[in-house]
């Protein structure tokens, strides 16, 4: 890696944050008449490019700069004053369990954004389209920086506006009423979170999340912390989601449009999960702890209940819609993570995080390619599917066929591919949980888990053979193979995907030494 002086990297990770920001404002000026190019259109959807590029550039040279033999260490770090009577600072700061969100955050809002350069979804102007992206990603990026409980709060928050509009105003079917219920879901859990966190600063007398990480529960009572664990929890599982909080997302997913849909998966669900390793787990350990058994419960009815309804869906003559389908494998491999994040131990966080990072990639891939499937076919059904590619993907689109293919294996944890190591971590991890929790019980819940995983494989498997391995009728129409556009913002994804299920050391060696010192007693 590189030495870079530690103001240039606190100049980066605060560009990180507030540079979408200014590029969501700059996005919605007239554009000088020299960078409108054929269409004012086009300008705006190249500047919404541009912004998110630099800000990718920008991510890759803090992790070129972060000190990779410490990442327990906050690095990058900026603290100010922000509200003295309520000791909230605007404090900043990434290790070895942010970077990483950090990176894919950037990633996918570019290859989001390179997407709808060349496929932009039907709808209102660009102008707001880009600004509503670059608003998402500034408060995705600032949930995964900040170290203040308030801070933490308003980034969690931010981000549900622009989501909201991209839904309701630029999505298919069933929009309005889907981006309703995604607003109304995730509020109301945001409420009850905001209670959590106050007790919090309030009884600790901080806001401060790396002092409250390092103090580790002691100035909290069992009952503030079991209080603080219930409200704050119930807000991040319906971020998560976890069943069954989960309702809101398989509309949410079916009515989006594609880069939506990439990024609700990819960045936005893992908002949840991160709130629990972040603040739960470190700051109300006790409380933490009393919890544990119920979300490891909770967990693995999501994982069986998530199948099974992939596999209802992907049945023969079932109405299924390949959109839908996938979002219920997100409350599934959802489950996965939260039942690693419930075992306490280091095995089963760093699982969970592994697997944060691999749904990211595979099923931002997934979404990518049911976009071009519905593009291509007007449909995401899968029986209009079936009919309109003859069941012969791979004989009509051989590479969008092995695309869709390679993606399906990859999510049902074929070992050699980043689907593979997190949730095998995180049933580790359930196999021998942390001191004060039921063996026995997270033994059941370790064979329930190990259980969905053959469901999991069961309805990918049926999804592929549907789509794409049926023989190739000679009347078939034709049907356009993957584009250059397409082959740019999807092989990213694809080369990630194999170097996380063959190097695991890269991610895990981040993120292993902060969660040793994470569950020791904080962040230092």
């Amino acid at each position: 890696m590189i030495d870079i002086n530690e103001s240039v990297m606190q100049f980066l990770l605060a560009f990180v944050v507030v540079g979408p920001l200014l590029g969501a404002v700059a996005a919605l000026l007239p554009a000088p008449p020299g960078l409108k190019g054929k269409s004012p259109e086009q300008a705006v959807l190249r500047h919404g490019v541009t912004v998110t590029g630099v800000v990718l550039i920008a991510a890759i040279v803090l992790t070129l700069g972060f000190d990779h033999d410490h990442p327990s260490k906050m690095q990058a770090t900026t603290d100010i004053s922000w509200i003295p009577a309520l000791d909230v600072r605007i404090h900043l700061g990434i290790d070895g369990i942010s970077l990483p969100l950090l990176v894919l955050t950037a990633l996918l809002t570019f290859l989001c954004a390179l997407y709808s350069y060349f496929k932009m979804p039907s709808g209102p102007t660009p102008k707001a389209f880009v600004a509503l992206l670059l608003v998402l990603e500034s408060g995705t990026l600032t949930t995964f920086a900040v170290l203040d409980l308030l801070l933490f709060f308003l980034a969690f928050e931010m981000v549900l506006i622009p989501m909201y509009f991209l839904i309701a105003r630029w999505g298919g079917e069933g929009r309005t009423q889907a981006a309703w219920r995604f607003i109304l879901y995730t509020l109301l859990g945001s409420v009850v979170m905001l209670l959590g966190l106050l007790l919090i600063g309030i009884k600790a007398g901080t806001f401060d999340m790396v002092a409250l990480a390092t103090d580790n529960g002691r100035s909290l009572t069992s009952s503030v912390q079991v209080i603080a664990v219930l409200a704050i929890g119930i807000g991040l599982a319906v971020k998560t989601p976890m069943w069954p909080l989960h309702s809101w997302l398989p509309d949410a997913h079916t009515a989006a449009p594609t880069v939506g849909s990439v990024l609700l998966a990819g960045v936005m669900l893992k908002m949840g999960t991160y709130g629990f390793v972040r603040i739960l787990l470190p700051i109300a350990p006790d409380g933490f702890r009393d919890f544990a058994p119920y979300l490891a419960a909770f967990a693995v009815v999501g994982i069986i209940y998530g199948s099974l309804a992939c596999l209802a869906l992907a049945k023969q003559g079932a109405k299924g819609d390949l959109k839908r389908l996938i979002a219920y494998s997100s409350v599934g491999h959802m489950g996965f993570v939260l039942l690693g994040i419930a075992t306490m131990t280091p095995t089963g966080v760093n699982g969970a995080l592994f697997a944060n990072i691999a749904h990211g990639l595979i099923t931002g891939l997934l979404f990518f390619l049911v976009g071009a499937l519905k593009d291509r076919t007007g449909s995401t059904d899968l029986d209009t599917l079936a009919e309109q590619t003859g069941a012969a993907l791979y004989g009509k689109a051989p590479r969008l066929g092995g695309l869709l293919a390679f993606a399906a294996v990859a999510s049902l944890g074929l070992p050699g591919l980043a689907g593979f190591w997190g949730e095998m971590l995180a049933l580790f991890g359930a196999f021998d949980p942390a001191d004060g929790l039921s063996r026995p019980a997270f033994l059941t819940f370790m064979a329930i888990a190990a259980f969905g995983t053959l469901l999991t494989a069961a309805y990918l498997l049926v999804v592929v053979r549907r789509v794409c391995m049926g023989a190739v009728p000679q009347d078939a129409p034709k049907l356009a193979d993957v584009h250059t556009y397409e082959f740019a913002a999807w092989t990213p994804l694809v080369a990630l995907t194999l170097a996380a299920g063959l190097w695991p050391k890269a991610l895990l060696g981040l993120t292993d030494p902060a969660v040793q010192q994470l569950l020791a007693g904080g962040a230092r």
